[in-house]
Formats: structure tokens, C-alpha cells, sequence
């Protein structure tokens, strides 16, 4: 569950940026003897790295140098390039998401890079290949190691800043529009928190991919001028009255086929009562910090389908699906369907200071922490 995150709720400390230039003190090395660590630092892929390390939730991350371990017969090392910066992460870090990994631990869901060395039963990557992947909170460091399962090839027509984009935010998009609501071409698309990373992606996959219409709501003017730009038809901006009111002026009363919901609450309620006859509303988080209820009897009028969407979840119930997400974003961007949107880029050093600008939500699209 997603919680409402703001600068005035945090705790002083979590306002402080991390000091690239103070000793590290990695409790991986600090106590290991000089001969064993002067040794592992000589190893080439196994060098040392740096990463963000959370050592006590809702605290200031450190940037800690680490000691590499070995890789498994299964499991690949990724020299990272960038790292997307999800809400989970800063949930993560203040033990508000539904895992709780043990300290100290370094988030980071998503990446891209390049690999650096496999297992001996690695088949699907080999050393030197540009890749995208997912993890399970271990991205946010000059290395990574995951399942070769967790990994995907980039060709070489894509930015490995681009391709950074892609995991979460195109794989939710993909299996929102596509898997869940069955968007057909025509239809008309209503997208809450478009300017959002999420957001953009669903504009970019329901246009240019589907070929809907897709009305863009968002809470400023600024938010929906972007949206059109990255291909919405309309734009309403929510936060100067009724969405259900400025949707109808758009569409007539008849409504829209498809919302996609990120933000819950009276949005989300406001969506609901803007469908169409048939119409799917798809739940992807709640970043306005309400959960609405949903009034059961709009669904009976209507025959409306009301569903929830939890990407990371196929992953392990049906990663057939998941997997199938991430190569239809990699086509589409290879053929150039879709394109990739960067609000902002921060250096590994700033990861406090990229934390709290996604809080603030000050950028628009998507946050990425660079390794290089």
C-alpha cells in the first residue's frame, strides 16, 4: 500500500545529504583484515564498489564501499549505469512497504547496465551485453547481482538511460492498458497522476501503441501541458474542480472506456463515475494517501469491471506475463513506438537529496540515480 509522503511529515534527518566525503564504514568491511581486503580489491569484477545503504529506517542513506560476493551457477554481476527511484524505495527505507528486507540493506528495484560476469549455468546473458533488470531492493550501487531470469538484453538502439525507464513504469503501463482493461483501438483513456513516471508511460503505450484517446488528468497546469506533449489528447487539470464534470465536457455523458487510477481517494471515485457503459477502471496505487471504497452499485448500473494492478506481483504468480511486459517494452522502444521520459538524473552522492524531490514531487516522469 502506498502511503502520502511530504517534506513537512519527514524527520530532520531525513532533510540531510549524505557526505560522499566521510570514511566508510561498511559493517561488510570495516572489520575485515587489510591483507584479505587489499586482496578482494584486486579481483577485477569482485573490486570493491560503492552503493546506498540503509542502516536504519527512516534515516539518511550512506554511501558505503562494499565487498562483492560470489556469484551463484544461476545469477549474474551487472556494472549498474542507472537506477530508477520508485515510491517503494522510500518506503522501503521508512519500513512502510509490504517487504521489509533486514538491515542494512540497499534499495534500488529497477536498473540497467551492463554485465560483468555470470554464473557457470548462465545461458540468456553473456559478459559485455547491455541489459535491464530487476531486483528485489539491491539496484542502488555501481554493482548488482540477480537471477539471469531477471534480466533482459537491450539492443543496441536503445540508451541505456532510456531502458532505465522501462522496467516499472512501461511494464505497469503494459499490463494496465494492455493484460488488464483489454484497451481496443478508438477507445477513450482517462489516466489520473499523468505527468507521474507511470503516468507518461500509460500515455505513451494507450497512444502509440493502441491507438486510444487518452485524457490526461493531473493536478497543475504545467503537469498537463506535458501530458499533451508526450501524446494525450485532452488534459484536465483536476486540481480546479470536478474531474467527472470537465471528463463529461470532454466525452458527452456517454464517458470514458478505461481510467487508470494512481491516485485513490475522490479521484479515484470521480474516475469511477466518469465511465463509460462497460467501462474498466484499472487501480494502480493510492498517491493522493486515501484508499476509497468503491460504491458497488455504480458497478451493477453500468456493468462496470473494477480491478487492481500490482506489476511485481506476476513476477512471482505468473512470470510468464511479467516477462512478456518487459519484452513487448524493449520491442516497442527498439521500433520506436514508444519514448522514454526522464524528469530528472541525480548521482549516486545525491540519493538523499533524489529522494526527496520524488517526496516533494517536483519532477515530472521519471527519476533516475546515475552510477557513472
Amino acid at each position: 500500500m502506498a502511503a502520502r509522503l511530504c517534506a513537512r511529515c519527514l524527520p530532520p534527518a531525513w532533510l540531510c545529504r549524505c557526505k560522499p566525503d566521510s570514511p566508510p564504514r561498511s559493517p561488510h568491511l570495516q572489520h575485515a583484515p587489510l591483507f584479505l581486503r587489499s586482496r578482494q580489491a584486486r579481483q577485477g569484477q569482485r573490486r570493491h564498489y560503492r552503493a546506498a545503504l540503509c542502516a536504519d529506517l527512516k534515516q539518511p542513506l550512506a554511501i558505503e564501499e562494499m565487498a562483492p560476493r560470489p556469484v551463484g551457477p544461476h545469477e549474474v554481476r551487472v556494472d549498474v549505469h542507472f537506477c530508477g527511484i520508485n515510491f517503494a524505495d522510500i518506503l522501503v527505507c521508512r519500513g512502510q512497504y509490504q517487504e521489509k528486507p533486514a538491515l542494512p540493506f540497499t534499495p534500488g528495484m529497477e536498473f540497467s547496465g551492463v554485465v560483468l560476469e555470470t554464473g557457470a549455468d548462465v545461458s540468456t546473458v553473456k559478459k559485455g551485453d547491455p541489459v535491464i533488470g530487476v531486483s528485489s531492493f539491491n539496484a542502488m550501487a555501481e554493482q548488482c547481482i540477480t537471477n539471469q531470469k531477471s534480466l533482459w538484453r537491450v539492443p543496441e538502439n536503445i540508451s541505456l538511460q532510456d531502458a532505465a525507464v522501462l522496467p516499472v513504469s512501461y511494464g505497469t503501463a503494459i499490463l494496465a492498458v494492455d493484460h488488464r482493461a483489454r484497451v481496443q483501438p478508438g477507445e477513450t483513456v482517462l489516466v489520473t497522476a499523468a505527468a507521474g513516471a507511470t503516468g507518461l508511460a500509460v500515455i505513451d503505450v494507450a497512444t502509440n501503441v493502441l491507438r486510444a484517446k487518452v485524457i490526461a488528468a493531473a493536478g497543475s497546469d504545467e503537469k498537463c501541458k506535458l501530458a499533451m506533449q508526450r501524446g494525450a489528447q485532452y488534459s484536465v487539470n483536476y486540481s480546479q474542480g470536478s474531474l467527472k464534470d470537465a471528463v463529461g465536457k470532454l466525452v458527452g455523458s456517454g464517458g470514458v472506456n478505461v481510467a487508470i487510477d494512481m491516485v485513490g481517494g475522490d479521484i479515484f471515485l470521480e474516475s469511477l463515475r466518469s465511465l463509460a457503459w462497460e467501462g474498466r477502471i484499472v487501480v494502480l496505487g493510492f498517491a493522493g494517501g486515501n484508499i476509497a471504497s468503491v460504491p458497488s452499485n455504480l458497478l451493477l448500473l453500468k456493468n462496470i469491471s473494477a480491478m487492481g494492478l500490482f506489476w511485481g506481483r506476476y513476477k512471482h504468480q505468473d512470470f510468464a506475463v511479467f516477462s512478456k511486459s518487459m519484452s513487448l517494452a524493449l520491442q516497442y522502444c527498439q521500433q520506436g513506438l514508444i519514448h522514454p521520459h526522464t524528469g530528472a538524473v541525480f548521482k549516486l552522492e545525491k540519493i538523499n537529496d533524489a529522494f526527496l524531490h520524488v517526496m516533494q514531487r517536483k519532477s515530472t516522469g521519471k527519476v533516475l540515480l546515475s552510477l557513472k
